[in-house]
């Protein structure tokens, strides 16, 4: 992905973020600009759940199994670390987030990997997003586990809507 289309994908997911109410900011990762994106949800329905979302999102030079799986074990201690203060993670609180990395160089396995599953830690939630830039091809997980499956529908909806690839 080139440095000019890098930026224009993330700034598209930068105002999908806040148009869907999202708080958003530009940090410094090690030396790469990474987008964080923030909301806290209540339902009722999730049994009177608070849940932090974080969408943090990076361009990388080429995706790896090994990049994504790092860039997501990251990405949750950072959510987990920066929620807002209030009750811990799982009293009544989780914490979901959506790990982004975007390149025009995508290892097959890297997609695979982001599309086979969600990824759990204690009251913690991830769901991987690997963007091919080259294929115009998003992949994350769409399906309902059986942790977190109250979260499922809502995640899943906050998936395609802020990761989307646009034309």
């Amino acid at each position: 992905m080139t440095g000019e289309s890098a930026r224009n994908y993330l700034a598209s997911v930068e105002s999908r973020l806040q148009a869907d109410g999202c708080a958003t900011r530009w940090e410094d990762w090690f030396g790469v600009p990474v987008l964080v994106g923030r909301r806290a949800d209540f339902r009722m329905r999730w049994m009177a759940t608070n849940l932090h979302l974080f969408t943090v999102a990076a361009a990388v030079p080429e995706i790896t199994p090994q990049s994504v799986d790092a860039f997501t074990s990251q990405v949750l201690t950072y959510a987990k670390k920066n929620k807002d203060r209030g009750l811990p993670v799982g009293l009544q609180t989780g914490v979901a987030a959506f790990p982004v990395l975007v390149s025009e160089r995508v290892d097959p396995a890297a997609m695979a990997w982001a599309e086979q599953q969600q990824r759990n830690r204690f009251a913690c939630f991830a769901r991987p997003v690997v963007v091919d830039s080259a294929q115009r091809y998003v992949g994350f997980y769409r399906g309902k586990p059986a942790l977190g499956r109250v979260y499922a529908s809502h995640l899943i909806d906050k998936g395609y809507f802020n990761s989307r690839c646009t034309p």
